[in-house]
This record gives structure tokens, C-alpha cells and sequence, in this order.
């Protein structure tokens, strides 16, 4: 097997396989890669369109119990300074977002010991008041929820969809192996319960983002292994509106002696993803993580989309990565980069 087959396969619109994504991870040129990755996103994007969504990420407690490695921003129920916001601030930080052409938020918060699952369906009651889409919960939150309250999976999306929850963010995902997982984030879900979150929101109707966090302890064997299980879930449901792949920002983390990834290592696996997973018509570029000139190089490398305009965000900066962006400098970027700028929503209709 050589690349120059799995080219010919690629410009086809054939799926590759396995072996054919191991080889061109390991042999593959860096310019080459792009040219396959930009060939099927054009493709699939052929209108030269990129897009993006005026949202805020809302985190509602930085109070967890899960404690991963790899987080800067969690506090232990112990330590005094953690937070839990009341329903006035997140009320407020509602209304700022919508006074600026907001129209989502994507609310996120630690595994939280002590509020009962009744809390967070209050919660979304109220979020679903202000008219606004919302986009929350990770598997691991759902996960914990089912948890806290001895409800099922399902029962428990149930009760967040009847009180107003609009779709699922792909957070949490990590790797999707259990070896990786075991070393970085042992109280978490499993990589098959993640996939189980995922399945039955799908099944009840609910779109959902996917995400990977690379360039860790994760073997490229590793990576291929959560791409996979993305794209035979996608092949079983197509409940997946996009993909969003990461670099782990290890600053101010239990594992700051691993070396960040580069911009290039960072471009290499986009297009990778872009190859592999045939069935996500969306891949976002992770300005948060790579800053605006390398998201801009990655609207050659697969990418279609820019991501939100990030009215707040924590996480990431709690690493120390602390890039903003306003809509109009996003789409200035997109437009120096060739291509036309179009706000959207999460299920990536354009707002008119």
C-alpha cells in the first residue's frame, strides 16, 4: 500500500481505512495532507463559505470531583474559592450575550457533589425562559447526573429535554479509550459510556458537537480509535452537527512536563480528521487553543468553520491561553483567508 492509492481513493470520495489512516499519519507529507483534507472539504463546502456562531460559554461551577489531570480550571469541594453561579448571574450573563446578536450559550460546569439533579432541570427551565438556544451538558455531566439521582441515562435526558434542553456539546471526550482515560481523568465516564450519551440523545431527537483533545499520553493508535468510534456512531445515527479537534494545553496543569503541540502538529491532525471522518459535514478550527493566523491556516486544512465568537471563556484559559476574537475580527480573518463569512446557528442553518 502507498500513499499515491490512497490518494487515488481519496479524489474518488471512497472511505479510507484503518491501515490507510495509520499511513498517512505516519508517511504522509505536511502539505500533502492539506491538499487531501482541503480537496473534500471544498467538496463538501463547494459554496466557499465558512462559518461561525455568536455564543458565550457559561460555566456554571468550577467545583468538580472528577479532578482531571489535564484541567486548570476545577476547584475541589474543598478548597474555598470554588463557585457556583445563582440563577441572577446566569440570568445576566444571558442578557449580555443576547444584547450583542447572541444566540446560543454553551453551559458547562464541574461534576458537582452536592447539587441534586433537580437543580440542573431548574436550571435549563429557566435558561429556556430567556428564548435563547441552548447547548449544554457533556456526556460526563449527563453521566454524573444519572449518577446523583439513581435515574437512568435516558430517563435523565427525558427530563432535560422536556424542560427545554436544545442539543449536547461534545466536551468530555477526551480520548475515547479507556487506558487514556484511566491515566488522565480515572472518575470519569468511559470511553463506551460517552458513546452511550451520545447514542441516546441522538435517539431522542438531540443534535450534539464532538470533540477530541490530543497530544497528550495518547498513542496515534489511540487517536484512531476515538475518530472510529465517532464515525460508526455517526454511521448509525448522524446525530453529530460537527467535530472539534484540540490541543491539550498543559500549563498550570498536573501535566505541564508534556510538550505542547505545535501549530503544525495541530494542522496534521485536523486534516487526519478531515479524511477519516467522512460522515461530519462540519470540522471547527480551534482559534481558543491556536490563535487567528493557524485558524486561518486551518480553513485550508479541513476546517469550514471558525467556532464561536467566545463572549466568555474559562477552561482554556485557565491554562493560560487566553485569545479573543470579536465577530468582526473573525470575519475579517475569514475573509483574508478567501473566504465569505456567514453567521449560523448550532445546527449550522444561516442566520439571515
Amino acid at each position: 500500500m502507498h500513499i499515491s492509492d490512497v490518494a487515488e481513493k481519496i479524489s474518488s470520495g471512497n472511505r479510507i481505512t484503518d491501515e490507510e489512516y495509520l499511513l498517512l499519519e505516519s508517511d504522509g507529507d505536511f502539505y500533502q495532507l492539506g491538499v487531501f483534507a482541503d480537496t473534500i472539504r471544498r467538496k463538501l463546502h463547494p459554496e466557499n463559505r465558512v462559518t461561525y456562531v455568536i455564543d458565550r460559554n457559561i460555566n456554571y461551577t468550577d467545583i468538580c470531583i472528577s479532578a482531571c489531570k489535564f484541567c486548570a480550571f476545577f476547584k475541589t469541594p474543598e478548597q474555598e474559592k470554588g463557585y457556583l453561579l445563582d440563577s441572577r448571574e446566569l440570568l445576566e450573563k444571558i442578557e449580555e450575550t443576547q444584547k450583542v446578536g447572541g444566540t446560543q450559550i454553551l453551559l458547562q460546569g464541574g461534576l458537582h457533589p452536592d447539587q441534586p439533579f433537580e437543580y440542573y432541570v431548574e436550571m435549563v427551565r429557566l435558561i429556556n425562559k430567556t428564548g435563547i438556544h441552548l447547548h449544554g451538558f457533556s456526556p460526563p455531566e449527563i453521566h454524573h447526573f444519572a449518577n446523583i439521582s439513581g435515574l437512568s441515562v435516558k430517563t435523565v435526558l427525558c427530563r432535560l429535554i422536556d424542560a427545554g434542553l436544545n442539543s449536547i456539546p461534545g466536551g468530555g471526550a477526551e480520548i475515547l479509550n479507556d487506558r487514556v482515560r484511566q491515566l488522565i481523568a480515572p472518575r470519569k465516564c468511559s470511553a463506551q459510556e460517552w458513546i452511550d450519551v451520545m447514542e441516546l440523545a441522538h435517539m431522542q431527537g438531540l443534535r450534539t458537537t464532538a470533540t477530541m483533545m490530543f497530544g497528550h499520553v495518547e498513542t496515534s493508535e489511540e487517536r484512531l480509535e476515538h475518530l472510529r468510534r465517532l464515525r460508526e456512531l455517526q454511521d448509525r445515527t448522524g446525530g453529530f452537527t460537527a467535530f472539534i479537534p484540540w490541543p491539550f494545553q498543559p500549563d498550570n496543569t498536573a501535566l505541564s512536563d508534556i510538550e505542547k503541540t505545535s501549530g503544525l502538529g495541530y494542522l496534521r491532525m485536523l486534516a487526519l480528521s478531515r479524511i477519516y471522518l467522512d460522515n461530519f459535514k462540519n470540522i471547527q478550527a480551534s482559534w481558543v487553543t491556536q490563535g487567528p493566523k493557524i485558524a486561518q491556516i486551518a480553513l485550508s486544512f479541513g476546517a469550514n468553520d471558525f467556532g464561536s465568537t467566545m463572549i466568555e471563556e474559562n477552561v482554556v484559559a485557565a491554562a493560560g491561553v487566553t485569545f479573543r476574537l470579536s465577530e468582526q475580527e473573525i470575519r475579517r480573518l475569514v475573509t483574508d483567508a478567501g473566504f465569505e463569512p456567514a453567521q449560523r446557528l448550532m445546527d449550522y442553518s444561516i442566520v439571515m
